[in-house]
């Protein structure tokens, strides 16, 4: 295969649907390459203990020369605030030689994109999490008007079909939101993207969709698809 551009991605190792997605949704000709990292659940650390893993990860997915990589895991990059997030990048980047961003930071320019400042935020995560990731945005300069989390085992993320997603989120709309964030690369919430924003006339971003808008626009590869919604237009 002859790849106009390559994205790697370090992700979560009980990550199921990144990689489908990806492959399935970036244009043709575009190499995803991921390396997996023992980050979340069951195998969660401190960051000061990932850091060693991480640069390992990095080292080895730059033998594939990705024209970027991403940290790619919503919560983890969001969970202690832009300090902790330029750390990650930092690391990675030092390890690799490679530009690198995570998913909070896409997550931050899809908004900006729109220009969402207020939002709802839906994920199938725990209570703390949620917490965690209305801190992060609030640092960063958003609101959440309101937040719901499935509070989910992580193996049961990605169960939730897209309808049920759907549900959820009109069950949880707020009139005076800008837009709609679907937090989580381990779900099937970006099939869900293209009939929501119909329904309900407000941008939704979602973790996978948000970052691969960013790896593409950053590699300055133009993609419309419709199923992905107006960020895709």
């Amino acid at each position: 295969m002859n790849t106009q551009a390559r994205i790697g991605l370090i992700i979560p190792s009980g990550n199921r649907l990144t990689e489908p997605q990806f492959n399935q949704y970036a244009p043709p000709g575009t190499g995803i390459y991921i390396t997996r990292l023992r980050m979340t659940g069951q195998w969660r650390k401190p960051p000061s203990e990932l850091k060693k893993s991480l640069t390992e990860a990095a080292e080895a997915l730059s033998d594939t020369k990705p024209d970027l990589i991403v940290f790619h895991c919503t919560a983890n990059s969001m969970e202690n605030g832009l300090g902790h997030e330029a750390a990650l990048v930092e690391t990675i980047q030092s390890a690799s030689g490679c530009p690198t961003i995570t998913t909070a930071q896409a997550i931050r320019e899809a908004f900006t994109h729109f220009g969402i400042k207020k939002l709802v935020l839906i994920s199938p995560y725990v209570k703390q999490t949620n917490e965690h990731e209305v801190q992060y945005l609030a640092e960063t300069g958003f609101t959440v008007l309101h937040e719901l989390g499935l509070g989910l085992e992580s193996d049961g993320y990605s169960a939730v079909t897209p309808e049920q997603w759907i549900q959820v989120v009109k069950e949880n709309t707020r009139p005076d939101a800008d837009g709609y964030f679907l937090s989580c690369t381990n779900t099937r919430m970006i099939e869900a993207i293209n009939d929501l924003e119909q329904d309900l006339g407000k941008p939704v971003i979602s973790s996978n969709q948000a970052t691969l808008w960013a790896c593409l626009k950053k590699l300055g590869i133009t993609h419309t698809n419709k199923a992905l919604g107006r960020l895709f237009q």
